[in-house]
């Protein structure tokens, strides 16, 4: 009998240690390229002083990482802004919150055809993001510009179909948004995201349109409802939001990431 009440303490002991182990771990999920380093960098930080294992899983892809964090394979990801976010949610239902804010990654249009948008001819073939908020997101950027009238400049989410005047006939083609700097040899001018661009070389300095600082894309820590207060999540955004984390995205992007917590 003491032997069996021995057994089950122990194995009692090691259930909760168990339990333990995995409370201090979470799962990340990032876009594969720069902004993984910079996690990197707060996974380190998570470590050393909340001891939270973080495991950073890459993606390729806008999608994947929301499906995967809804479907609790993810405790959280890292990639995307509240416009999108929102967009997620809308369409398929998704029960996601925001627990924090990264960085402003300002989109640009690029060129390897032309050194100026007043160069672009008429007719000039046009490669968009084809995600809902991007995608409007670069049409707002051609409306300000004087490129295109939309019917509304505020609609985050315009199309092309929203355009309601286009008086150089541009041509718009819709690309998912990791593939844009395959085809940028391909049409006349490009809208890619920093996270893509920045792998690619291509250097916001060199953009024929680009986002200033007053953007209202900041890219935010996502995770499932509710989740938003538990501990380990806390800290893993006190981890990500400190001057190391700065210091690796000014490396990595050049002034091209502005950190969205700092008001």
């Amino acid at each position: 009998m003491q032997k069996l009440i021995i057994g089950s303490l122990t194995a009692l002991a090691l259930a909760v240690n168990v339990a333990n182990a995995e409370t201090r771990s979470i799962k990340m999920g990032t876009v594969a390229g720069p902004e993984t380093e910079v996690m990197e960098v707060a996974a380190r930080i998570a470590k050393e002083e909340y001891d939270l294992d973080v495991e950073i899983i890459e993606f390729t892809d806008y999608v994947t990482p929301n499906a995967a964090l809804a479907d609790g394979s993810l405790d959280a990801n890292a990639y995307q802004h509240e416009p999108y976010l929102q967009s997620m949610v809308d369409d398929r239902g998704y029960d996601l919150a925001i627990a924090g804010y990264t960085f402003v990654y300002p989109i640009g249009a690029y060129s390897e055809k032309y050194d100026s948008i007043d160069d672009l001819p008429d007719g000039a073939q046009i490669a968009l993001p084809n995600d809902p908020s991007n995608e409007g997101r670069a049409l707002i950027l051609m409306h300000n510009e004087g490129l295109i009238t939309l019917n509304d400049p505020e609609f985050l989410e315009s199309t092309p179909i929203d355009i309601a005047e286009n008086p150089r006939d541009f041509r718009f083609r819709e690309i998912e948004a990791a593939q844009l700097p395959r085809v940028l040899p391909d049409v006349d001018m490009a809208f890619i995201n920093n996270t893509f661009a920045q792998p690619a070389g291509l250097s916001l300095d060199d953009a024929l349109i680009k986002e200033g600082p007053e953007s209202p894309y900041v890219n935010l820590i996502a995770v499932r409802g509710g989740d938003e207060e538990r501990e380990k999540i806390r800290q893993l955004v006190d981890a990500y939001q400190r001057d190391e984390v700065i210091e690796k995205a000014e490396e990595l992007f050049k002034g091209a990431a502005v950190p969205g917590w700092i008001e």
